[in-house]
């Protein structure tokens, strides 16, 4: 379980395939803090510590999380968003975010405002994925509140803390993000299509 909260930013240092596997080699000034078999948010997506040396750690994606996230675009060099899982009695910033990558999006837009930004996303809404205006949404792992929604396309505005420490000072259009929606949303949409 995470917030949505970015704890820190991770650089991609090695990507092996073996199999339908991809094994991703991150720094992190976090690395130290880790250990075996922990759930750490990688752009939103939970992965699993599967080795630690000096300052990199090692995740593994199987097939099934490269075929629903962004993961499988990553190059060595990339920066990633990084969360550690909640502290079970600690504040709740964000929202209730699973990792638990729902579908990708891609960047449509990006507007710069007097002191923050807004970003447009647009996604494929035949997967029944929606969006309110002023409900959460998680982009790459950032807990955001939507701005504008539509039935297949919303904004959220980003202000500068934001921007300087996680990816989106990287965005441009056409860049591919990872999107969860809120949990409490899907559940209520799957009630309503169950019963209609």
């Amino acid at each position: 379980m995470f917030t949505g909260i970015i704890e820190t930013l991770g650089k991609i240092e090695k990507l092996d395939k073996e199999g339908d596997n991809l094994h991703i080699t991150v720094s992190s000034k976090i690395t130290s803090e880790l250990k075996i078999d922990q759930s750490v948010a990688h752009n939103g997506v939970c992965l699993t510590v599967v080795a630690l040396e000096e300052d990199r750690y090692t995740v593994t994606a199987i097939e099934e999380t490269l075929d629903k996230t962004s993961l499988g675009e990553l190059k060595v060099g990339d920066v990633v968003n990084l969360e550690r899982a909640m502290v079970l009695g600690a504040r709740l910033d964000g929202h209730i975010v699973q990792g638990h990558v729902d579908q990708t999006a891609n960047c449509i837009s990006v507007e710069q405002k007097d002191g923050s930004w807004v970003f447009g996303f647009e996604y494929d809404s035949s997967l029944n994925n929606v969006t309110i205006e002023k409900g959460s949404i998680t982009v790459d792992g950032v807990s955001l509140t939507v701005v504008d929604s539509e039935k297949d396309a919303f904004s959220v505005a980003i202000i500068p803390y934001t921007y300087e420490h996680t990816r989106f000072n990287t965005y441009t259009p056409g860049t591919m993000v990872n999107l969860e929606f809120d949990v409490i949303g899907k559940y209520v949409a799957r009630l309503l299509q169950l019963h209609s």
